[in-house]
């Protein structure tokens, strides 16, 4: 039996360094355009989290989304089939409000966003204030109209540090793309000359957190995401190895755009369960 090839169905992986899921302890998955698209479950999803849990391997989910809390994001998945707890997930709305509270304790800030964004600031201990903030903080979410951006950009060119939540301009649904942090931050960037700084991936300080979550090693771990330009880079900057999936807003023309390459492109997350029992029926066959 060939290398991908199981039950006469055959799995496609562009492999530039081989990965043996099987020695890996710990996996990093992003969720947009990996696990699912809007409200629907992207296929052979539900497998793979089933072989996380056979397999005893530690696993994070580790989302630029802004708008959700990590119960919220449990909930969620609760209502597709697929039953993962709360502990399971860190988002970049944590990673902001972690950041500012290290940076700045007690500091207040203006922010745009949704529920997960404003209680990860609340429960850091971060005030809101629209009058002289410290901080202009801006997250994906319906909160987001002309008038909040013109305070935003006015508070920015008062004095306020600008920080967005994640560095995605665009993101998957199921109809096509939505317009995400960086492309909402980008009119005060312009409007007032400063540059944003951007707390989720590929932040190494986010990175850095999901591993210790996981209590692995970067060579230990495995990055899984379908955006060359945060997840790819985020996993080999911080020394794991690297899996781009096809199912969210990459396709194999995207790595002609790139200088660097993931460990290895699949269609999709539930590509790795078989794969990885392919490995050990290899393994298993050697040793007769």
């Amino acid at each position: 039996m060939k290398f991908g090839e199981k039950r006469g169905e055959v799995i496609r992986m562009d492999t530039y360094n081989m990965i043996d899921f099987n020695e890996k302890k710990g996996f990093i998955c992003d969720m947009d355009g990996v696990i699912y698209h809007g409200n629907r479950v992207l296929p052979g999803v539900a497998e793979f989290i089933q072989w996380l849990h056979d397999e005893n391997k530690e696993y994070l989910f580790l989302t630029n989304n802004s708008g959700y809390t990590p119960r919220e994001l449990s909930q969620k998945l609760a209502r597709m089939g697929l039953d993962v707890t709360e502990e399971h997930f860190y988002t970049s709305a944590l990673a902001t409000a972690a950041f500012l509270r290290d940076q700045a304790p007690g500091c207040s800030v203006f922010a745009i966003g949704e529920a997960g964004l404003l209680n990860a600031l609340y429960d850091a201990g971060i005030t809101m204030n629209d009058v002289n903030p410290d901080y202009v903080v801006v997250g994906e979410g319906r909160s987001y109209s002309l008038d909040t951006l013109t305070k935003a950009t006015n508070l920015v060119w008062k004095g306020a540090k600008l920080i967005g939540a994640n560095s995605d301009v665009s993101g998957p649904i199921e109809n096509g793309i939505v317009p995400a942090c960086r492309a909402l931050v980008a009119p005060i960037e312009m409007a007032t000359g400063t540059q944003a700084y951007f707390c989720g991936k590929p932040n190494p300080l986010m990175m850095r957190t999901g591993l210790r979550m996981l209590h692995c090693h970067s060579a230990e771990a495995v990055m899984v995401g379908d955006r060359m330009d945060t997840d790819v880079i985020s996993g080999m900057e911080s020394g794991m190895s690297t899996v781009l999936v096809l199912s969210g807003v990459s396709t194999r023309k995207t790595l002609k755009h790139y200088a660097y390459r993931p460990g290895a492109v699949l269609e999709g997350v539930g590509d790795i369960p078989v794969l990885a029992r392919e490995g050990k029926d290899a393994e298993t066959e050697e040793k007769k």
